[in-house]
């Protein structure tokens, strides 16, 4: 059975859509949720840690129960997300998520209402208290977008 992707954007000609057709292709072999989660986890263990000068409370995603860090910077007309976590799960469901958006426009991310963890229920099996901060990760996402657009 075939591993997902390591990188979601192949091309910055890539669409939202097509990437989460993409990925829903990809975990389609997958049954099983706990082996998705631990893919997806070990898809952020090899992307490197954000710099301490990065991980400070004005990069913070206020409503996680864990420390969250999420930036943004528009490089030619897209958006390029950085993000970690302390916990190894949520670093991991973090990571896929900027991963998931970057080198997208700005106003594709806004008007968005895409979420890729749900739509490979990633989110099945986690507390509510993870599925809450990381909606307050996808909102912080869109609200990068909008201010960046």
């Amino acid at each position: 059975m075939p591993a997902p992707r390591g990188h979601l954007n192949s091309s910055p000609t890539v669409t939202l859509a097509a990437k989460l057709q993409t990925l829903v292709d990809d975990f389609a072999p997958i049954d099983d949720l706990q082996e998705r989660l631990t893919l997806v986890v070990d898809r952020a263990r090899r992307c490197p840690p954000l710099p301490a000068e990065i991980r400070i409370d004005a990069h913070r995603v206020l409503g996680c129960i864990s420390a969250v860090w999420l930036t943004a910077e528009l490089r030619d007309g897209r958006l390029h997300f950085h993000a970690d976590a302390d916990s190894p799960l949520v670093r991991g469901l973090v990571v896929f998520l900027a991963d998931f958006f970057n080198d997208s426009p700005p106003a594709e991310i806004a008007a968005s209402e895409t979420d890729p963890l749900a739509a490979l229920d990633l989110l099945k099996n986690l507390s509510p208290t993870r599925r809450n901060g990381l909606t307050a990760v996808r909102q912080r996402i869109h609200t990068l977008a909008l201010a960046l657009a």
